[in-house]
């Protein structure tokens, strides 16, 4: 695998996935991991029975480092590998927790709104919907703007995932 293939790799959506199957087994697998993570100073990761999570190691870590998320299930050729990259579970939850709290406060104020609206009273709160939308989508683009400066680290987890697989990994 060519390093000119790895930097052409676009991941679209924020949080890309995985799924190849591997003739080899879910112990074969995260010991093959093992090893790999031992010969390797840029890439760090935890590997328990049928799951391992992979990011770089804490001097190269900023806010946006991504991390892979593996599972490994058996099946009856060998075994089933599934990969989420995405943030850190921190990050990822503050995001979701924004996402929440402006979609639960457009639709509170589209109610109040209209309902002051339908009474033939000031709804004058409504200016507040298009702000919250901008909001929203606002923090949509932050989020892809934070996955472009993870991008080069998600690059090299892919890497290491081909290079412990064997062969090329396309992600969704």
């Amino acid at each position: 695998m060519s390093k000119k293939h790895l930097e052409h790799i676009e991941f679209h959506r924020i949080r890309p996935r995985i799924r190849i199957e591997s003739n080899l087994s879910p112990s074969q697998l995260s010991q093959k991991v093992k090893n790999n993570l031992r010969d390797q100073n840029k890439i760090e990761g935890k590997v328990l029975p049928n799951f391992v999570t992979i990011y770089p190691v804490k001097e190269d870590q900023h806010y946006w480092s991504p991390q892979l998320t593996i599972t490994i299930e058996e099946t009856e050729n060998g075994s089933l590998i599934r990969g989420l990259y995405g943030p850190k579970p921190s990050v990822w939850t503050m995001f979701i927790f924004f996402y929440s709290f402006i979609g639960f406060a457009t639709m509170i104020v589209a109610l109040i709104g209209l309902s002051f609206l339908s009474l033939d009273k000031d709804a004058s709160i409504l200016w507040l919907v298009p702000v919250l939308i901008i909001l929203f989508f606002s923090l949509y683009l932050v989020a892809y703007l934070g996955q472009k400066f993870g991008h080069k680290q998600m690059i090299y987890l892919h890497h290491f995932m081909e290079e412990c697989l064997g062969h090329r990994i396309d992600a969704d």
